[in-house]
């Protein structure tokens, strides 16, 4: 794991230093001081540390609560009784930074920038049906006595083998050591640099959230965007309050309902859909109103503007979902059944897709499936074996008549496919929507709030409106309105 050059043609943009080398100038920083807990896979973070030379000023502590009794009489029981999970982690972290205050006078070490590194993992199983996964972290000082600063990430293995898993936790850790110290000042660099020396299909990143004095400023809902972008995972999913996430916690055996969109703006449409929709799937048999969670989902192509996704175009996006309570995925998802697919590695539970006709009529077009060795039969055969319906939101043709699931069209040689899952019950009416909703698109909605057109408020849901002029979002301005007329 030597130094690594980027080139961009033939002109190095990038030496990215070797593993021993950013172990190396941490220890030879005289004031970066710490300990580390790595609880699950071994010592392969610390390691690196005392093989590059010159640990002895780093390292404070170097410790494996490996035996669960003996973790427990440290760090204390989880209530859940489980011991990879983010609560422990920080529990760790807080306990080593509390023993660092305790046992250590600044007096003594004025100019110290303490530190604590910490992991919970959990590496492939015997019978390698679990890959496994883990939450990592630090907590670090970037002057002595300031409050500290955390960086706390959640990772899925990809390879099957225990040394190699190990191995690449060892790099990431050094990685995100490194990276708090002499990257703090750029997050999303710090973000890409954590697969230095390591490959995407060894490890996946699914969870961050910064947070601290120095990250005062980062929105962790644009730290998730960049996840994805960079694709070092599939989705990222964050909550009301802004807060990413981890996947498997709250999707686990949960009844899911998806509703994808722009949502430039969020509009009155897009909440009778969810309403309605909402309103069906807790009738069906199999689904329990307690363990249910909707899901409003943006898509990576959907945040492509120009070829490159707009960030400020994004946050207006997200800001106006939390407002509404939602739960926001951010996904790489293209097609529909990649989506369904994703969900069941965390669910056997009914599923739902609210969408409008448009979508659905695509989602028959084989144009999206050629990729596929199965075509379209094979998408569908992902898509609809799963205990999953969708829930169809009508839509005014040129015409001006209502389609629904009875008058939508699509290519002849579909027609029979489609039958078959309508006649299956796959497909499933919103009959009880709001006519004067019909008219309502956000696209034009979008324009004229950037036109400064009047009129456009009254088709957002309560309190968008209001959210959208205070934080002049979408590129709202208060100047003199023009008349949509």
């Amino acid at each position: 794991m030597g130094t690594e050059i980027k080139l961009k043609g033939d002109k190095v943009i990038e030496q990215i230093p070797s593993i021993k080398d950013k172990a190396l100038r941490i220890n030879l920083n005289e004031n970066i001081y710490g300990t580390f807990a790595e609880i699950g896979a071994g010592q392969e973070t610390v390691r690196h540390f005392f093989r590059s030379g010159g640990s002895s000023g780093t390292i404070a502590k170097a410790m494996s609560a490996y035996d669960k009794d003996f973790s427990d009489a440290v760090y204390g029981s989880e209530k859940d009784g489980r011991y990879v999970t983010e609560s422990r982690l920080k529990k760790i972290l807080n306990h080593e930074v509390d023993l660092m205050e305790k046992r250590l006078s600044r007096e003594k070490h004025p100019n110290k920038m303490f530190f604590s590194y910490a992991n919970t993992v959990s590496t492939i199983d015997f019978a390698k049906q679990f890959k496994g996964h883990g939450w990592v972290g630090i907590s670090f000082q970037l002057e002595p006595e300031e409050a500290y600063n955390d960086i706390i990430i959640h990772i899925r293995f990809k390879e099957t083998d225990v040394r190699l898993q190990q191995e690449t936790l060892g790099v990431l850790g050094v990685n995100l050591i490194y990276g708090a110290f002499y990257k703090h000042n750029d997050p999303k660099k710090l973000l890409r640099y954590l697969y230095d020396h390591l490959d995407k299909d060894q490890l996946e990143i699914d969870t961050i959230n910064f947070s601290g004095p120095r990250f005062k400023d980062v929105d962790n809902r644009l730290m998730s965007l960049q996840l994805v972008k960079n694709g070092m995972t599939d989705a990222v999913i964050f909550d009301p309050q802004g807060k990413n996430i981890l996947p498997a916690a709250i999707l686990y055996k949960k009844n899911i309902l998806t509703l994808r969109g722009s949502f430039r703006p969020v509009t009155k449409v897009n909440m009778d859909m969810y309403e309605e929709s909402l309103k069906i799937f807790l009738k069906e048999r199999k689904v329990d109103e307690q363990n249910t969670l909707v899901i409003f989902e943006i898509t990576l192509s959907n945040l492509r503007s120009d070829g490159e996704i707009d960030e400020k175009d994004f946050m207006d996006r997200a800001e106006l979902l939390c407002s509404l309570g939602q739960t926001v995925m951010i996904s790489n998802f293209q097609e529909y059944y990649k989506v369904v697919e994703y969900f069941s590695k965390y669910t056997k539970a009914r599923m739902g897709l609210a969408m409008g006709v448009n979508n659905l009529v695509d989602i028959f077009d084989e144009k999206y499936y050629r990729h596929l060795s199965g075509g379209i039969l094979e998408a569908f055969g992902k898509l609809f074996y799963r205990d999953l319906k969708v829930y169809l939101y009508p839509m005014i043709d040129q015409n001006g008549q209502i389609m629904n699931s009875e008058t939508l069209r699509v290519h002849p040689r579909m027609k029979e496919l489609y039958k078959f899952f309508k006649f299956n019950g796959k497909v499933v009416d919103i009959s009880n929507f709001n006519p004067a909703h019909l008219e309502v698109f956000s696209r034009e909605v979008l324009k004229m709030i950037s036109s400064n057109k009047i009129g456009w408020e009254t088709m957002l849901p309560s309190g968008v409106a209001e959210i959208i002029k205070k934080k002049r979002l979408f590129g709202y301005s208060p100047n003199e309105k023009v008349n949509s007329n």
